[in-house]
């Protein structure tokens, strides 16, 4: 970007007192007075040509620890600037860098004289509360000339960007009611029927010789041993609630922004655990493969302008084979979509989240769709905030859920209670 030159304040006194002195000098006829005149309208001019290329010597490189954070965490920026010119020095060198509303104010910074070849080093912290993809920079960059009359000013680079992932609560393993994890997972046999089918590895050393298969010794020539068992893994799915009409006010204490941080957490917790994971809104599905991938994928995630949810619910419908858990967190919905959703999710464990502070048209219709789902077997969490998501979770998800959910009284409980 090409040098922008402007008069500083002090420069516009300048002329303005010269340009006075002169025309009163010459109504006078006082030459002392004329003289004064011109030598404060020359000293701008002059003090420009003192400038003249310092901007454009100026070079930087700006360095984002971590690329990647959550939201509420620190991201330090290290701006590093520096005279390219081997041979000419650069006085007065200012600094500010251009920052999104959500991460602050802008630094400034007074960086001085630069000699050639020289460089200086600022840096500072920015904590964005909210999830998103926000760009830092460009570098703005002013020069000015010794006795402040004039500055010229540049944008340097393109900006660079950071990812602001949702923010995350732990979750314990799931209870032993699910099958997730331990000695009490689900197990499927590999063994094939009896010892007509066996499937067979080499022995290792440490094999229990009683798992030793003759058979396949025989056929092989080599000791093989009978593969019992091996742990496989659950499929979740998720449904994640997006519609901007569903939530309250935007910012960090939003319903959306609570939704998207409580889906976020339990998908890094099911991932964690091994399961394989469905994760989708109304619109489609969010990619699974890692945690890291969820987040980040979550963290672009925008507020659709969808009337319904009907489309997500069917998402949540066609699943592929048997589902152990599945988890709508929603935000203000209709006694249409409650009755839709009430009759998906299969006969494993149900666990519905509803944003208290979401677009409700009032406490009567929160209490309706919670008492719709309860009865239909799901258990229901209802909350205000991501932090109140850990015992609730714990309780929804633990083997004495199940019964309770089946008991549901009439009207939800108070935000932070749990499933009832």
């Amino acid at each position: 970007m090409r040098p922008h030159r402007t008069l500083t304040a002090r420069g516009v006194c300048m002329l303005v007192l010269g340009l006075v002195a002169l025309v009163s000098g010459l109504a006078v006829g006082q030459r002392e007075i004329v003289g004064v005149g011109v030598l404060l309208v020359s000293v701008p001019p002059l003090s420009a040509l003192t400038v003249l290329g310092g901007a454009s010597r100026l070079v930087h490189s700006r360095t984002m620890t971590p690329t990647r954070v959550r939201a509420g965490h620190d991201a330090r920026v290290q701006v590093r600037v520096g005279n390219s010119s081997p041979t000419w020095p650069v006085t007065s060198v200012s600094l500010s860098d251009t920052l999104p509303v959500p991460l602050g104010a802008e630094p400034r910074y007074t960086v001085g004289y630069l000699g050639p070849r020289a460089v200086r080093d600022v840096s500072y912290l920015v904590r964005p509360a909210v999830r998103g993809s926000y760009p830092v920079g460009p570098l703005q960059v002013g020069v000015t000339d010794p006795l402040g009359c004039v500055q010229v000013s540049r944008c340097l680079g393109a900006p660079s960007h950071l990812l602001v992932t949702p923010a995350t609560v732990p979750l314990g393993t799931l209870g032993a009611a699910d099958g997730a994890k331990g000695d009490d997972s689900p197990r499927r046999s590999v063994s094939g029927v009896g010892e007509q089918d066996p499937v067979p590895r080499e022995y290792r050393y440490g094999d229990d010789l009683r798992k030793v298969h003759w058979r396949s010794t025989a056929k092989h020539g080599e000791l093989m041993v009978r593969r019992d068992e091996q742990h496989w893994r659950e499929n979740s799915a998720i449904l994640l609630d997006t519609r901007r009409r569903a939530h309250g006010a935007a910012g960090p204490s939003g319903s959306l922004e609570t939704a998207v941080s409580v889906a976020a957490s339990v998908a890094v917790s099911l991932l964690g655990d091994g399961h394989d994971l469905r994760l989708h809104t109304e619109r489609g599905g969010v990619q699974t493969v890692t945690a890291a991938g969820v987040l980040d994928g979550l963290a672009l995630t925008e507020p659709s302008d969808s009337a319904g949810l009907l489309g997500g619910i069917g998402m949540l419908a066609n699943t592929r084979g048997t589902t152990s858990l599945v988890v709508a967190v929603l935000g203000a919905v209709g006694p249409q979509e409650a009755a839709a959703l009430s009759r998906t999710g299969g006969n494993g464990i149900r666990v519905a989240v509803l944003c208290a502070h979401a677009a409700w048209p009032d406490r009567d219709a929160l209490a309706g769709v919670h008492d719709v789902l309860a009865t239909a077997g799901w258990r229901v969490i209802v909350l205000s905030s991501a932090t109140e998501l850990p015992p609730l979770w714990s309780r929804a998800t633990g083997p004495a859920a199940a019964s309770t959910a089946r008991t549901a009284h009439a009207g939800p409980h108070t935000p932070g209670r749990g499933p009832r």
